[in-house]
Formats: structure tokens, sequence, C-alpha cells
């Protein structure tokens, strides 16, 4: 096994582009674990640890630009308000010292449904940046996730950054494990609501092949809350509503039995996090609009 080590962004590119079977390698915290128990053998690995653009954020006026490498750490510390789902979502991230080596690039690149990011970052919005020596391009996230373990990237392309959809209402992220620090995920899922478009998007882990978004339970939900006017009124969010988006949600799995949970139990939970998400995110956005949950009852 060759290991190469470029100096900047342009040398990483450049290797790549030598070497299209190099695995980029970052945090390592998942492709060490493969080497170590010999259930991958790459013939490249491709350091990129030395490339400080990688470890960059930029929070802009809408989109914030997190760098491939950026620490899980660093998003919890300094992006809580910015991005709260993802937030959220790297604090269940296996331990502090994980969280401090590894980052959403190396989920993305990645691929596994089980990723505790994929389900932040599909509710929230978002693009991959990824670039070659032929160029730049975004992918949106919708249309990341090929297969299993599978993304987008062409062979010689690498993760530069993900240009994420600022929060303009709450956030939620939870996901159901076997113990609650340095375990794969059961099943995960996570919701945004973004008042300014009245829009409702979720996002599903570890219950698919790839990590997938509810669309029927987000079209039946939005559809609700414009025609009950809650989005203007704040009023609690029904049983029924609630219900039947958890029951939507689940339908939007397709999950394996493995020795980590039953596929109906993964459905089941999967209704559960999303039924209780709706209420919780729905709490809050009623709060910060200034309402009390007496008055708007």
């Amino acid at each position: 096994m060759d290991f190469l080590r470029p100096a900047s962004w342009e040398e990483a590119l450049a290797a790549k582009a030598e070497y299209p079977t190099a695995v980029p390698i970052a945090g390592g915290t998942d492709i060490m674990v493969e080497i170590n128990f010999d259930h991958r053998r790459p013939e490249y690995l491709l350091d990129l640890n030395r490339i400080e653009l990688l470890r960059e954020w930029e929070v802009g006026e809408e989109v914030t630009k997190l760098g491939a490498s950026v620490p899980y750490t660093q998003i919890m510390e300094n992006l809580r308000g910015t991005l709260p789902g993802l937030a959220l979502a790297s604090h269940t991230v296996a331990s502090p010292q994980i969280r401090n080596r590894g980052g959403v690039g190396g989920n993305l690149g990645c691929a596994s449904p089980a990723g505790d990011s994929h389900p932040a970052l599909l509710a929230a919005g978002c693009e991959v940046e990824v670039e070659s020596v032929r160029g730049s391009r975004l992918i949106p996230i919708d249309e990341f996730y090929t297969g299993v373990k599978r993304n987008a990237l062409a062979a010689d392309e690498l993760i530069k950054s993900v240009h994420i959809k600022n929060a303009t209402g709450p956030q939620q992220y939870s996901k159901v494990g076997t113990r609650n620090a340095m375990v794969i995920a059961v099943c995960g899922f996570g919701l945004a609501l973004h008042p300014d478009t009245r829009t409702v998007r979720t996002g599903i882990g570890s219950a698919a092949p790839t990590p997938v978004r509810a669309k029927a339970a987000e079209e039946f939900l939005n559809a609700a809350l414009e025609e009950g006017g809650f989005w203007d009124n704040g009023k609690v969010i029904t049983p029924s509503i609630a219900k039947q988006f958890g029951e939507l949600a689940s339908a939007a799995c397709n999950p394996i039995d493995d020795v980590r949970g039953t596929a109906k139990y993964r459905r089941h939970a999967v209704g559960i996090l999303a039924r209780r998400q709706l209420v919780w995110t729905w709490e809050q956005y009623r709060g910060t609009n200034g309402r009390s949950l007496e008055g708007a009852a």
C-alpha cells in the first residue's frame, strides 16, 4: 500500500487524477477500521490532513460553506445556531476522540446509510462541492447517494466542501442505538422546519440502502400546515397530524434485518422519532415566534 501525502489542494487533485483508485483519508475513522480488520486493502491512500483549506468554514447570509474536514467538535462548538440539526447529529458521533478527527466529508465519501450526518444534511438541504483537475461542480444532496456505500463522485473527484442552508427554523436529529456512545445507528431521523419557504424536510438514516427523505410525509405535512394556517396562527399540531406524519415516515423506510435490529423495529422506531421530532420542532417554532403555548392553543 502506497501513501500519498500532498501539501496543497492542487497537489491532492493532481494525485487523485494520476491515481484514481487512491482512497482519501482525513479523519480516518472509517477507512482505518476497515484496513485494521483487513476488510479493505487499497493500493493507494491519499492523505488530506495537511490541507488547511478543508478545515475552514464560512457562514454566509443564506448558506454555510463547510470544509470537508471540519471536525464534528468544531461544528458542535461553532455552528450550533446556524446548523442546529447537524450540530445535534455531531453530538451522537462515536466518542470525543473520533469527533475531534472525523468530519462530514468522510461520512459523505463513505456514503454508509448509517452515517450520522446524512439525515441532518438531507433535512437541512445542501449541495456537495466536488472538484477534480477538470473543474468543480455542486451535487445536490438528493442526488449524491447512488447505492449502498456508493456516491455520485467521479473517480478523479474529491469532496471539497458542503454548502448547507442556514437554519431559518428549528431542526432536530435523533438516532436509536444499542448504547449511548461508540455505536452505529440502528436508525436515525432528522427534521428541519423552513419557515421562509413554509416547507419541511426530513432525512432517514440506517433504514434503507441509502440515506433517504420521507417525501410523502413531507408533502402531507406541508399541505396540512398550509391548509390549517399553522404557520400563521401557531396552533398546536394535532395528534392526528403527528400520527399520520409518523406513519408516512415509517413507510418511507426500506430496511433490513441485521445484528443491530430487525426491519420491523427500524420502521417502527423511525415513525416514533418522526412524530416526536415534529412535536418538538413545532413547539420550538411557536415559542420563537412569541406565542405562549396556552395562548396559541
